[in-house]
């Protein structure tokens, strides 16, 4: 094609070359479910994926769909990328639902509840209880459940309760009259969060246990009549209602943001209604009597023949000691100059260290800040936190910083979803040690990762940086891979200070030495990179991008790469989870692969490489290519410059980019296919590889 010929050129914008971000979304949902039904991986982790694909779905309602439902009120008539008014988006997603969570259920009930019980592990039915498992079961109930129930019968002066967010609750009709006379047709019974979902049997009688497990529902369900003395109970049915859990924040209305946050947290719970699950054996008559009481239709309802919240089932997993069905445990390396109790700081001096986790531990990151805090010629320590952890050995770190006499500034985002109440509790935590903490930038949520220390070093100042892809949190490092640089150059430690300046205190757009950085420069930067491989492409030179992501959804970047495409660059994306981007269409995305990894360890590094004319770049990030990381958040875009290191991780992206057992490929019509290998073909799985490269 000829780019510069207007009668030639094709209309980049047209909704056809796009994907629906909220159907692809469920796409990626639907391949982390594939995983419980492979056979390779592990049982007891294929449940896991099969909780991690119900906690997703609960989320994806409780703040895409609740968040298309408000745009609905507001402008039906908005249009998606791919032409989709949000009516037709709402229609398309309970399509994809509905269909997501019938095999979620057909999953647990034919595949993996069977093969659970071949390895001696039973979910065991009320209607298979010996009478010893029974008689036990009744005396749980009488004495650790009964005491704490508190069933709601339905009249005038008990009207329907508020229902939690995602709680589980039953609806039970009654026969018969109360001790006052009352005819009471229904009541409500709410199942407090403390109790746990699934209950252990002990072992009670030869053949049992100890691996007989039983629902709580199934208990209830069963002993409910206690609640009722003298009634007669003609039904009990479990349900569970999903609300809007997106917190609304007015920065243009508020003083305070700590304490407004605080606020909306106790609203959390009992936002507008998005998703009604029911027992799939529940009455029709029922059904639609729950639907009037939180004001649904009926694509919004879901029939479960199995436990409403799927996701609490990962409490067996933690309750089986069984180590032959779950992952092989490992053990992650620490690179040789930064082991045992070496001068971290002598190591980073001699050159730029890089850390890819989890293959590679979290520990020099933690004692990176220990040391910081211990050492007498620190002066100051400055960092950013967006996931930590409730007890997270860095805060410690900081916080005995601060009580040593060091400067020491946070940057908490408070807004980070479904982690606001624990960011509150830092922030006040680190408040209380005289550390210095800052929100970040009203209107913009704080989503870089940065860690500055400035140590005197005879009669000068040194900046020792670390920068991350992935949040300052020991247990996530253990599941989701992310890459770390630690430095001390000169020109990328004052970019570090004064995007912590900026962060701080207030005045113009900064100008960084090589730091890109989001709302401001990244975005213009990634655009020139890929308009300079256009160029190189045009003159005959190498021409390549790689990028890893978690998603593409920015209109104008996906644009950039079609144009990339159509003048020959050989473009690779590696995108974890949502791609509005649609690859291998004659004339527009030709050179363009996608592909998706979906293993033991969550993908989660951002990596952007440019071949530049055989000059490579390699930058890492914390910015995803969506329009709230490029233009809503401050994120931080960092190069890898050590050759060395930018090798390194372009040996990572190659194996990704050779896996063929954990790869699914997009295809032109917007669904993805598994990887299939060939006979012929070495069995390439790079996450594994990986494991085994860093710790050979």
């Amino acid at each position: 094609m000829l780019l510069n010929e207007a009668d030639d050129a094709i209309d980049l914008q047209k909704s056809e070359f796009y994907i629906n971000r909220e159907l692809s979304l469920l796409a990626f949902n639907k391949r982390v479910l594939a995983q419980a039904r492979d056979t390779s991986v592990p049982l007891l982790e294929r449940l896991n994926y099969l909780c991690i694909s119900s906690s997703n779905l609960d989320e994806f309602y409780e703040v895409r769909v609740a968040s298309l439902i408000q745009m609905a009120e507001i402008d039906p008539k908005t249009l998606s990328q791919d032409g989709l008014t949000i009516n037709e988006q709402l229609d398309a997603i309970a399509t994809d639902a509905h269909q997501l969570v019938s095999e979620q259920y057909q999953i647990l009930n034919d595949v993996l509840i069977p093969a659970l019980a071949t390895e001696n592990i039973h979910f065991v039915r009320r209607n298979e209880w010996t009478t010893a498992q029974h008689a036990w079961l009744e005396n749980y109930f009488n004495e650790e459940l009964l005491p704490i129930l508190t069933p709601v019968g339905l009249d005038s002066a008990h009207p329907f309760p508020r229902i939690l967010n995602k709680s589980l609750n039953f609806i039970i009709s009654l026969l018969g009259k109360d001790a006052f006379g009352r005819n009471r047709g229904q009541a409500i019974l709410q199942a407090p969060r403390s109790l746990a979902r699934v209950v252990q049997l002990p072992a009670l009688e030869t053949g049992s246990g100890p691996y007989d497990f039983v629902f709580l529902s199934s208990i209830i369900h069963a002993f409910v009549g206690e609640l009722f003395n003298g009634m007669t109970i003609k039904g009990c049915y479990q349900f569970r209602v999903t609300r809007n859990s997106d917190l609304f924040v007015d920065d243009d209305a508020i003083d305070d943001l700590f304490l407004a946050v605080q606020g909306e947290l106790a609203m959390r719970n009992y936002g507008d209604e998005v998703r009604l699950e029911v027992d799939a054996h529940c009455p029709e008559e029922t059904i639609y009597y729950l639907l009037d009481r939180f004001n649904l239709l009926s694509d919004r309802l879901f029939l479960v023949d199995g436990p409403v919240n799927l996701a609490r089932m990962q409490d067996v997993i933690a309750l089986l000691p069984r180590s032959d069905l779950k992952f092989s445990e490992f053990k992650p390396a620490i690179p040789s100059q930064m082991a045992g109790k070496k001068d971290i700081f002598v190591a980073i001096k001699r050159h730029d260290i890089l850390l890819y986790h989890p293959f590679e531990s979290f520990a020099p990151v933690v004692e990176f800040v220990r040391q910081a805090a211990l050492a007498p010629d620190v002066l100051a320590i400055k960092q950013t936190l967006y996931r930590t952890g409730a007890d997270s050995p860095i805060v410690n770190a900081l916080i005995k910083a601060a009580r040593a006499g060091k400067e020491v500034t946070v940057v908490i985002e408070l807004r980070a979803r479904f982690d606001e109440k624990d960011n509150i509790g830092l922030a006040a935590k680190l408040q209380e040690a005289a550390v210095h903490v800052v929100y970040g930038v009203v209107g913009y949520k704080t989503h870089a990762k940065m860690c500055l220390v400035l140590k005197r070093e005879g009669a000068e100042l040194r900046n020792y940086v670390h920068l991350g892809t992935g949040n300052y949190h020991p247990k996530t490092a253990l599941l989701y891979t992310d890459y770390g640089l630690f430095s001390c150059d000169k020109a990328l430690g004052e970019d570090v200070r004064r995007v912590f300046a900026q962060l701080t205190s207030m005045g113009k757009v900064i100008k960084l030495n090589k730091l890109l950085q989001s709302p401001f420069t990244l975005y213009s930067g990634l655009l020139e990179k890929i308009d300079r491989e256009i160029d190189h492409a045009q003159h005959g030179k190498p021409a390549k991008i790689i990028i890893k992501v978690n998603a593409i959804v920015d209109e104008l970047i996906i644009q950039a790469l079609y144009r990339a495409s159509q003048a020959g660059v050989q473009v690779k994306l590696i995108v974890r989870g949502m791609c509005c981007l649609k690859p291998g269409i004659k004339g527009v995305s030709d050179n363009i692969e996608v592909r998706s990894i979906i293993g033991r360890f969550l993908e989660h590094t951002r990596v952007y490489a440019f071949a530049n004319n055989g000059n490579q770049e390699v930058y890492a990030s914390s910015a995803d290519l969506m329009n709230r990381n490029l233009f809503q958040r401050v994120e931080i875009c960092f190069p890898i410059e050590s050759k060395k290191l930018h090798n390194r991780i372009l040996h990572d992206l190659d194996l990704y980019l050779q896996d063929n057992t954990q790869a699914w490929l997009l295809h032109a019509d917007g669904n993805y296919h598994r990887v299939q290998k060939t006979d012929a073909e070495p069995a390439i799985q790079a996450q594994n590889l990986l494991l085994q490269e860093l710790h050979a």
